[in-house]
């Protein structure tokens, strides 16, 4: 397994488990906001939730342009902690 494949994977759980989403709708392609329904507040307790896994800090900045959980992956995926 890759390591944006863990990222993904626990996002996904955290995704499911926090915000009651059904496992298929989790998809790469989903939009947080269309297909997830979530807002700006669940992205901010979202990621409190991935904290454990980064190494790194997010910044707001990094967040500005996050649409789908692709996305999210993408900018999460640097601050991985090996």
């Amino acid at each position: 397994m890759t390591k944006k494949e863990v990222v993904f994977k626990k996002l996904k759980t955290v995704l499911m488990e926090e915000f009651d989403l059904e496992d298929s709708v989790v998809t790469p392609e989903a939009d947080l906001l269309g297909d997830l329904d979530l807002d700006s507040i669940d992205a901010v307790d979202l990621i409190v939730k991935m904290k454990p896994l980064l190494s790194g800090k997010v910044e707001s900045e990094q967040f500005k342009n996050v649409r789908t959980v692709q996305d999210v992956v993408e900018v999460l995926y640097p601050l991985v902690r090996e």
